[in-house]
């Protein structure tokens, strides 16, 4: 972690990679390199977001698409960048007591909600309120507040309870707070702080709107005229949901589409790769693909079992296989671009002779596991049928099976025994703060901890870093969570986006903590 200032830059190594290739293609109904002069955009999403585009809600992956363009916070991350470097937004100016305890923030004047009415410091409180009000999983972010007192209209003190390191992170962040309209929470309350309302409306600043969310159908934004800042060359971005991939990448093909912006399978990256007729992109993240491993059932009930699977999983041969030209073999147990280098380290030495020895030993009904993957993540298919055979050859009898993103999250505070014994899982940090990707994670009670596994020794260290954001309690806390035999980082994945040769501005509208989406104000043809 880091000491927070007016400009956060989080240690990284990775660099930017982009290639754009232009050219021509006629092998479809239209042109795939003829730029729209509607301007109207037209992107898709794989699967259904999953859970409404509400910000104090929404915490999944496709629909941040939504989220960050239609609400805006108090500060922002830098795009085009693989450093979280912190910026302003709807807060110009800022401050942080010396012990991360008291922030002080001055508002951007002149600001518009969507609903007409003026953006000033009551909005701060009130959008805090609401959040913790609904309290859902990123409600912790604003748990520790102690008051919000305002000076005038543009003017905001935020005092918290305890000091916090990460607070900063968690108003950038792309699941942190939002600025709500004060008036428009009111005016559609209802009785569950609007919900209901912020499924298909919003109450943002945004440079979009959100016009239209049909569940498992479309969605679609459209530019707002009152908008502070640049005003966006789309006026319209339209989003079907297109469950099949390849249909998803035939539109693309035929020019239908603008992007694909995620989720595209290893043998589709090779061929775009080979494609000179659209340019793709490897974009930096903070996305890492994870083995979990169920501490409550079956054999993995034993730490040393649990821990005999993990070196049994060949990396360098999951990574060979499914990340070429986007992604490289994780070296530190938290996600990339997070710590330096020589923090976090997870050392599981490939040796499946260790599980051979164990599954020897176990009884028969002991010896069958399910490797489970989220249903919308194609590379983990991969993954997991990789690990399938890995493991068949140490000994166990394992079988895959996929999972929808709201089962996997279901099994959060459960007993475990709804899940499977592994789990592949491409996950990221909801801020960049090491603190949030342990807590999420390795806490008892994280947003992200799917099977409750944890450790006290993790806890407190996580607990310790936490006022002063100090490294090395950060990365004890890494370490002990490795010990457990619950996660492996198997990867560092990148952004891999394909594009329109006509599309601009896809490597600057790219922020390193916001995985599978663009900032589409800042997207044009040329």
């Amino acid at each position: 972690m880091k000491k927070l200032s007016t400009i956060l830059a989080i240690g990284a190594t990775a660099a930017l990679t982009v290639t754009a290739c232009g050219g021509t293609n006629s092998g479809g109904p239209s042109t795939p390199n003829a730029a729209p002069t509607d301007k109207v955009l037209h992107l898709s999403f794989l699967q259904d977001p999953g859970q409404p585009p509400d910000p104090d809600i929404y915490y999944a992956g496709q629909g941040l698409l939504l989220t960050t363009n239609t609400y805006e916070g108090l500060l922002q991350y830098k795009g085009g960048t693989d450093k979280a470097e912190l910026q302003p937004l709807l807060a110009t100016e800022w401050t942080a007591s010396p012990d991360n305890k008291v922030f002080t923030f001055k508002l951007r004047e002149g600001v518009k909600f969507h609903d007409g009415t003026p953006f000033t410091s009551a909005a701060v409180k009130a959008s805090f309120d609401r959040r913790a009000a609904v309290n859902q999983g990123p409600a912790y972010m604003v748990s520790d507040i102690d008051s919000v007192t305002t000076q005038g209209d543009y003017g905001v003190t935020v005092t918290l309870k305890a000091p916090n390191s990460a607070f900063l992170d968690y108003l950038a962040c792309p699941y942190g707070p939002r600025m709500l309209s004060p008036e428009g929470l009111q005016k559609n309350g209802g009785s569950d702080h609007a919900q209901g309302y912020l499924t298909n409306h919003d109450l943002g600043t945004g440079p979009y709107t959100l016009t239209a969310a049909e569940v498992g159908s479309k969605y679609e934004l459209t530019a707002f005229g009152d908008y502070w800042g640049t005003k966006p060359y789309f006026e319209k971005v339209e989003l079907p949901v297109i469950t099949d991939v390849s249909a998803q990448q035939l539109q693309f093909n035929n020019g239908q589409l603008a992007a694909i912006l995620h989720d595209l399978p290893s043998s589709a990256v090779q061929s775009y790769l080979d494609n000179k007729s659209f340019a793709n992109y490897s974009l930096p993240t903070m996305m890492s693909n994870f083995v979990y491993i169920n501490p409550k059932k079956g054999m993995m009930t034993d730490v040393k079992n649990r821990n005999a699977v993990m070196q049994a999983i060949d990396v360098d041969e999951l990574v060979k296989q499914t990340y070429f030209g986007r992604g490289k073999k994780a070296d530190q147990i938290y996600p990339a671009n997070m710590m330096a280098a020589e923090y976090g380290k997870q050392s599981v030495t490939h040796d499946p002779s260790v599980l051979t020895q164990v599954a020897a030993g176990l009884p028969a009904d002991q010896k069958s596991v399910t490797i489970g993957y989220d249903s919308s993540n194609p590379d983990n298919q991969l993954i997991s049928n990789l690990i399938q055979t890995q493991l068949a050859a140490a000994g166990l009898n394992a079988k895959v099976q996929a999972y929808p993103t709201s089962e996997i999250y279901g099994w959060i505070g459960g007993d475990g025994q709804a899940g499977p014994e592994i789990m592949t899982y491409l996950g990221w940090p909801d801020a960049p703060s090491p603190y949030t990707w342990g807590h999420i994670s390795w806490d008892a009670d994280g947003g992200l901890n799917f099977f409750g596994c944890s450790a006290p020794a993790v806890t407190a260290a996580l607990a310790k870093g936490l006022p002063t954001g100090d490294n090395a309690d950060f990365s004890t806390a890494g370490e002990e969570a490795v010990k457990t035999g619950c996660w492996l980082n198997v990867a560092n994945v990148n952004d891999f986006m394909v594009a329109q040769p006509w599309l601009k501005g896809v490597e600057q509208a790219h922020v390193v903590t916001d995985p599978n989406t663009l900032r589409l104000a800042a997207l044009s043809v040329g």
